[in-house]
């Protein structure tokens, strides 16, 4: 039996360990408490993030009635049986990346505006992980089959990525095969390194001018957050990785190659499940691709990509296998609301009350690379304080209705915010602040999104 049932993985709050040559005190981890304690801790809150590439087939993707009596389309159907817990939002665009396709996926998760010289800033994911990362042993979990991650730090660089199945099982619920002391060592000479560099960065800030002064208070930060992470990860070396039930150790310690996409897409929803479940962390993001390519699906006899697909020059055939892909990803996200909602957290609510999961993509219609209206489905997060049950429609009362029958018009809308005020930002926002992130702002949101 798993120990998150059976709570052998206990430790005493007092722990105290050794790291970086003084005592750090551990912060009360929920390993330290009895699930059924007389002082029951607050449930944690969680977010994830899935991102498939090069927009829909949106006239089969677009929703076309607003409130709570809509309809499901034919890409979003695998999607009616949790009607109650997801909420479809149409409408929503990002300022900065309109007119500018290649930048789509980067400032999906951080509204920022990219010029051929900008650097990018904090995506939402990182904004929420340094909020729940002192109570986790992994500030966040980054997947992508291409490498490429949706995370981006706050000097604007992107967060390494993993994709193999293995390797994220491993990483998440495994010793490091090096040993505990090996790795110890190798995080105090990383910590030595970081010293070292400080000393001198200190002796030059002296002769620096105003903006070179800004740029290393950058970098400063940057440092500082890196001795944060080396010393919590110091620290957890000296917990037990949880115990994993066999059968979570049958589904998700394996390798599955990505040509057999359904097996993959779902043992990538089950670690991250798990990695909920055992509280690894609290924040993850997943991306099926980057905008030049996708997965193809060979078990649909789909072996295009989805930015082939995406370029389909009107052929009937092309826009159909579009169509395919994009219902084949809705059923895959429609197996993780349902894994999430079976599985138990901490204090016996389902991981999908705590868990605000948002599936979409950067783009609405990859052919002519319109990325407005973009698609968008929030699932979950009850605990929250999310309502679900309608279709939430920002373009209503600023165009005249939904066109499918016209091609032409509807992708007109999907290229040029019908409400220009409807930026993707608020509802980065409004989940960050759910999350527990102190702000009024993030990215370029103009106001918080009423989700309750």
């Amino acid at each position: 039996m798993s120990n998150i049932q059976t709570q052998s993985w206990l430790i005493n709050r007092r722990h105290a360990l050794r790291g970086l040559g003084s005592f750090i005190a551990l912060p009360l981890l929920d390993c330290m408490r009895p699930l059924r304690a007389a002082e029951t801790p607050t449930t944690p809150r969680r977010s994830v993030f899935i991102y498939i590439p090069n927009g829909v087939n949106t006239l089969d993707y677009q929703i076309t009635t607003p409130g709570k009596d809509y309809a499901f389309s034919r890409s979003l159907k695998p999607l009616e049986k949790h009607r109650k817990v997801i909420t479809p939002i149409s409408g929503l665009h990002h300022p900065g990346g309109l007119g500018h396709h290649h930048n789509c996926q980067k400032i999906w998760l951080t509204g920022g505006q990219l010029g051929p010289t900008d650097r990018n800033t904090i995506s939402v994911d990182q904004q929420m992980a340094e909020v729940t990362s002192p109570h986790t042993r992994f500030h966040s979990l980054e997947v992508s089959n291409k490498g490429e991650s949706l995370a981006w730090t706050a000097d604007g660089v992107r967060l390494p990525a993993m994709g193999r199945c293995r390797e994220i099982f491993a990483r998440l619920f495994e010793e490091p095969k090096s040993g505990t002391a090996a790795r110890r060592r190798a995080l105090r000479r990383k910590a030595s390194v970081l010293d070292s560099n400080l000393e001198e960065v200190r002796k030059l800030e002296k002769k620096m001018g105003v903006e070179d002064k800004g740029r290393l208070e950058q970098y400063l930060n940057a440092v500082r957050e890196t001795e944060i992470r080396t010393g919590r990860a110091d620290a957890w070396l000296d917990i037990p990785r949880p115990a994993i039930a066999d059968d979570d150790r049958k589904r998700t310690n394996r390798e599955v190659p990505q040509t057999q996409a359904g097996e993959y897409f779902r043992t990538i929803y089950d670690l991250i499940v798990l990695a909920f479940q055992t509280d690894a962390t609290r924040v993850a993001t997943f991306s099926s691709g980057s905008e030049g390519q996708g997965l193809p699906i060979p078990e649909l006899g789909i072996s295009q990509s989805r930015h082939e697909l995406s370029h389909h020059n009107g052929d009937p055939g092309h826009l159909e296998k579009l169509a395919q892909s994009d219902t084949f990803a809705v059923e895959q996200f429609s197996y993780f609301i349902s894994r999430l909602s079976e599985t138990k957290d901490l204090d016996g609510r389902s991981l999908l009350d705590t868990t605000m999961a948002l599936f979409g993509s950067g783009m609405a219609y990859g052919h002519s690379h319109g990325n407005a209206n973009l698609p968008l489905v929030l699932a979950g997060g009850a605990n929250c304080g999310i309502k679900h049950g309608k279709h939430l429609d920002l373009n209503q009362g600023h165009f005249d209705g939904y066109q499918l029958d016209d091609p032409g018009e509807h992708y007109r809308l999907c290229g040029r915010p019908a409400n220009s005020e409807a930026h993707m930002s608020n509802l980065l926002l409004t989940m960050a602040q759910k999350m527990g992130v102190e702000s009024d702002r993030f990215g370029d949101s103009n106001r918080d999104l009423e989700l309750g």
